[in-house]
């Protein structure tokens, strides 16, 4: 059997205000090269309680733009995520939607012509 590790270091203030965050994986592209982020989400659904334990962090110097981004972009993860999991192909779409209505009104992307005229 393979293992694989995943290390998060969170260096935080005198007020425990995250001011970094790095990350480094066995697997990942790079080999154990140490990454640097603004920003985290990260989520596990326990095989007991059957609920979703959760973690968001980001650093005090993450503006609301890359916020935004960071939303948008997992939003669209989310919803190849779902449909990889469940080929519910109308449930993603709707995720899908949502996201582009997230990234329009976030301004990542141009509004569409549709949302336009309302």
């Amino acid at each position: 059997m393979k293992s694989s590790e995943i290390k998060i270091k969170v260096d935080k203030d005198e007020k425990n205000i995250p001011e970094s965050i790095k990350w480094t994986a066995t697997d990942a592209p790079k080999g154990e090269h140490e990454y640097n982020a603004k920003a985290m989400f990260l989520s596990f659904f326990d095989r007991d309680y059957r609920d979703t334990m959760r973690m968001e962090l980001w650093t005090k110097d993450m503006q609301i733009q890359e916020m935004d981004r960071l939303v948008y972009y997992s939003l669209n993860s989310l919803a190849d995520s779902y449909f990889k999991a469940t080929s519910n192909k109308e449930l993603a779409e709707h995720m899908r939607q949502f996201a582009r209505f997230f990234g329009e009104q976030t301004e990542i992307l141009p509004k569409s012509k549709e949302s336009s005229n309302q």
